[in-house]
């Protein structure tokens, strides 16, 4: 079975379409940083990191038991989320525990789940 590739079959550019989205299109520095914050999901570690978060509010020790990871491999983990403002913490005596940063990014882990369960 031939796959067909979808693309026009005559060359031509609708004017009013290109200028329109030109003007509304978001600047580069965003579309920058929009991808370097997508690039964090791109690792399953980090998924699960936040999967268990989306659950629970969890120390770093119960995150690796989850993961059956080390706490070091999962306190790195941690760090990168932390830096891209997925997750904060809190402290409670001697113990971190860590929690989704808030509303939105249990928002854009449903809806990506969403996405993935639905297509």
């Amino acid at each position: 079975m031939k796959k067909e590739i979808e693309v026009c079959e005559v060359q031509c550019i609708h004017e009013e379409d290109v200028k329109e989205v030109k003007e509304n299109m978001l600047q580069d520095t965003i579309l920058n940083d929009m991808a370097e914050f997508y690039k964090v999901f791109g690792d399953v570690t980090r998924i699960k990191i936040l999967y268990a978060l989306l659950q629970k509010e969890m120390c770093v020790c119960d995150i690796a038991a989850v993961l059956e990871m080390n706490q070091s491999a999962v306190s790195h983990q941690l760090r990168i989320l932390k830096s891209h403002r997925l997750v904060k913490y809190r402290r409670d005596g001697k113990v971190i525990y860590y929690s989704l940063d808030d509303e939105h990014v249990k928002r854009v882990f449903n809806e990506g789940l969403h996405h993935l369960q639905h297509s």
